[in-house]
């Protein structure tokens, strides 16, 4: 009646149709999810979390606890309402007379409610048994009822119905009229008409009406809320649940066209009471009113209750929750009814039904949206275990049902919804940070799987540009113990590309009982979230370290993500340290470093690979076309205190971007050199390098026109929109050096060690001294002031296998005692100087 009489007959068609696309949309949601695996106490809480992880399902259960606690004392204070309405003394008069003998004002209505509120503690104290047994005897005497009033409606004659309404001047009378049939009526109430609503004062309008409206549909939870104690919840659910919602959409429907057919708008306007006044036998619809009312608040308050218990059960609150925990012999959540019990108590001080209706819908549309969200997100994950046997529903359903939520929410009170979503998203950020890691399963890795999936088979490797290039690294590692640093240091120069830390182990699967692997990842993964390094972790089996890589660059990566340029620590006779225990991840957490990493070796162990080995695996590599790294002494790099100190100048980047092993050969513009002065420069663009200054050195002979070589080298770097001060570096001391001991094999010149398109192997290493090593090293040494880091060409390595050792010794001598140096050998195009 309060609805058709404000809105209007075609109006009240339009919010049930409304509510009920939202309502039918969410039950088909509710069966989904409901139909696929077992289901516990808690309902839509249950169902929510365990669908979208503990953040969600604890926010929106806190959401949906209170949506039931306030539905709860709403439905209290409407039986209140109806309570006053039949025994109330009559505004303006002494005392009653009859059956008017309950005084009214805001506390004795509060007294009331609170009793009435304590007859609903009653019942769901003694446990969902009793309170199944009377919710059946309730809607035995509601289906009684509204069959009687169905049969008023055809049975009662016309009537006038005197209405006395409070006013500033003590009682206003008015007359309301019962026409019986009349087209006249039926058309007088087909459009809206808004009125002053007679127990609030307030001025209704379209959402204010739709927003109390929507309380009386709101029960299709009640089912779910209880699924804890159903016998067979994934049967029961969706059959009671979609007869519910099917029987009392006809039934609303039925009415509002029997009452605007029938009853004139003074009579639905100041008399919500009014089927009182036309039933064929009164008193059974005032039972009826209180019997629907009192389901109605038990109803929610048993609901609120269960989500509560399911909510301290699953610890995502910690102790602020603890007492609800407790249960009853028979498995009753009594402490948790009891704290409900409170809670409601406390919305009862608000007075008036219509004052919190609003209130209660937004909470129940933002719960029904994120059951939808729900569905939603494990229909688009497409996981093999979904697979509901309900299925009348699809992601289009979902999506609706969320829509029509949002809308109505926002349509019903702004504020109010942004108030509600705000608070729910700080309940999500402080169970993100606070709450523990559950192992329910989180959609959200589904649904990024999904997602990855899709597009990585959109990356294809075919449509690589260069200038598009960015360094994807695999970085051998074979105890993280002593290579904090350096793990540090190569996460800065992926420049947002893929980062792989690989561990080759030497064990033969054929003589292991399992993997050996497996049991170490949680201690790899572990690390990498403590050194907050964006890398995944590639470990493998082989019999040695030397076709452990090559199987871990073959497979590592996967489609058009994988490594295109190898990092290895640099071989040398050094003790390792351990660099792990002093990282400021753990020195200043005060944690212990990952258990899983055994010990350092110890200086006179002897190493897991030869010389022969090491260099081998770096020819392997640029034989793959991959890009190497060569990493020395960058454990002894305290980044924090290069780049953060006060002093000036800042801290420098030397870059030598030409081969100091072969000085006849340098060139600045191949492939190597440009490749080692996009790494300088991708480490310069990584924010904590930002402060530092890369230094370019060229290195000059007398005779020569050095100022044209450094304008040529200026407007190459202008033209690769690097940033650089650029140092000449006589060197003729060292040339000639070189030229003192550098014979090819028959005496002459040696070959070119690279030509355009051509992969050979000079044996370079045979055509140096080692003084003249000592001198380049020498040279760079020099250099001051000392910089952060040094970038320097690293030759290839020699075809004749022999000379493996040597030159790896030479590699030595060129950077013995030069801190913190990368060697670099790049065998692809990185740069570009087009748009």
């Amino acid at each position: 009646g309060f609805v058709v009489g404000h809105a209007g007959l075609y109006q009240a068609l339009a919010m049930f149709a409304v509510a009920y696309f939202i309502i039918g949309m969410t039950v088909l949601s509710v069966c989904a999810i409901a139909t696929n695996g077992a289901l516990d106490a808690g309902g839509a809480y249950y169902m929510i979390s365990r669908a979208l992880g503990p953040e969600f399902g604890g926010s929106i259960g806190i959401m949906f606890f209170l949506a039931n606690v306030c539905g709860s004392a709403l439905y209290v204070l409407g039986l209140v309402e109806a309570v006053v309405d039949s025994f109330g003394i009559p505004p303006g008069q002494e005392a009653g007379s009859g059956v008017h003998i309950l005084p009214q004002s805001y506390w004795y209505e509060l007294l009331y409610g609170t009793v009435l509120l304590a007859l609903c503690l009653l019942v769901c104290l003694v446990g969902a048994s009793i309170y199944a047994k009377a919710t059946f005897l309730i809607f035995l005497i509601v289906a009684a009822v509204l069959g009687t009033i169905l049969v008023s409606f055809f049975a009662t004659r016309p009537l006038k119905v005197p209405i006395r309404l409070p006013d500033v001047n003590g009682t206003e009378t008015d007359n309301g009229f019962f026409t019986g049939f009349s087209l006249d009526t039926l058309r007088d109430n087909l459009g809206g008409r808004y009125e002053v609503d007679y127990t609030t004062g307030q001025m209704m309008s379209f959402s204010s009406v739709f927003a109390v409206m929507f309380n009386g549909c709101t029960g299709i939870m009640a089912g779910s809320n209880m699924s804890g104690d159903l016998k067979r919840p994934s049967y029961s659910i969706p059959r009671g649940t979609i007869s519910a919602v099917l029987f009392t959409y006809l039934v609303y429907n039925l009415l509002a066209f029997l009452m605007c057919a029938t009853c004139n708008r003074i009579l639905l306007q100041k008399d919500y009471g009014f089927l009182r006044d036309i039933s064929i036998f009164p008193p059974l619809v005032t039972v009826g009113i209180y019997a629907a009312t009192l389901s109605a608040a038990m109803s929610n308050l048993i609901g609120a209750s269960r989500i509560l218990y399911a909510l301290a059960r699953d610890d995502l609150f910690g102790r602020a929750l603890a007492l609800a925990k407790k249960t009853s012999a028979s498995g009753n959540p009594v402490m948790a009814v009891i704290l409900s019990w409170l809670v409601v108590q406390v919305v009862l001080f608000s007075g008036k039904l219509n004052t919190i209706a609003s209130v209660v819908t937004i909470f129940f549309l933002l719960v029904y949206a994120t059951v939808n969200l729900a569905c939603l997100a494990l229909e688009w994950a497409s996981a093999p275990n979904f697979r509901p046997t309900f299925r009348y529903f699809t992601w289009h359903t979902c999506l609706l049902g969320i829509a029509g939520c949002c809308v109505m929410m926002f349509l019903i009170s702004p504020v109010a919804a942004s108030a509600s979503l705000g608070f729910l998203l700080l309940l999500l950020l402080a169970l993100h940070y606070l709450s523990p890691s559950s192992t329910w399963g989180y959609i959200s890795q589904a649904l990024i799987f999904h997602q990855v999936r899709k597009y990585l088979l959109m990356l294809d490797v075919r449509k690589d540009h260069v200038k598009f290039w960015r360094p994807q690294m695999l970085l051998m590692v074979q105890n993280p113990r002593g290579s904090a640093r350096l793990i540090d240091f190569v996460n800065d120069l992926k420049k947002s590309g893929l980062y792989v830390l690989g561990h080759v182990e030497l064990q033969d699967l054929d003589m292991l009982p399992s993997d050996p692997l497996q049991p170490q990842q949680d201690s790899w993964l572990s690390l990498v979230d403590k050194l907050n390094v964006k890398a995944f972790v590639s470990l493998t089996l082989a019999p040695s370290v030397r076709h452990g890589v090559r199987q871990l660059l073959f497979t590592s990566g996967l489609g058009g993500m994988r490594p295109n340029t190898l990092v290895l620590g640099f071989y040398d006779d050094e003790a390792p340290q351990d660099g792990l225990a002093r990282h400021p991840a753990f020195t200043s957490a005060r944690e212990e470093v990952p258990l899983g990493f055994p010990p350092l070796r110890a200086p006179t162990t002897p190493k897991l690979l030869s010389a022969r080995e090491y260099v081998g695996i770096v020819a392997d590599a640029l034989k793959m076309l991959r890009n190497v790294l060569l990493a020395r002494q960058l454990e002894s790099l305290d980044k924090a205190w290069e780049l953060r100190r006060a002093a000036s100048p800042p801290p420098t980047i030397h870059v030598w971007p030409v081969n100091l092993l072969r000085p006849d050969s340098a060139r600045y513009a191949d492939t190597c050199s440009l490749f080692l002065l996009q790494m300088a420069c991708v480490l310069n663009m990584a924010r904590a390098w930002r402060r530092a200054r890369l230094r370019l050195f060229l290195c000059v002979e007398a005779g020569t026109m050095p100022h044209a070589q450094e304008e040529k080298l200026r407007q190459l770097l202008k033209d690769l929109r690097i940033q650089a001060q650029i140092q000449l570096v006589p060197w003729d001391a060292i040339t000639h050096l070189h030229w003192q001991t550098c014979q090819g094999p028959s005496g002459g010149p040696a070959e070119e060690e690279e030509e355009e398109g051509v992969v050979n192997f000079p044996t370079n290493t045979t055509q140096v001294s080692d003084e003249y090593v000592c001198a380049a090293n020498k040279l760079v040494l020099e250099q001051s002031p000392a910089p952060a880091v040094r970038f320097l060409y690293l030759p290839r390595p020699p075809a004749d296998t022999s000379l493996y050792p040597l030159y790896l010794h030479q590699l030595e001598l060129l950077t013995r005692g030069l801190g913190p140096t990368v060697l670099v050998h790049g065998v692809s195009a990185v740069t570009s100087t087009q748009l």
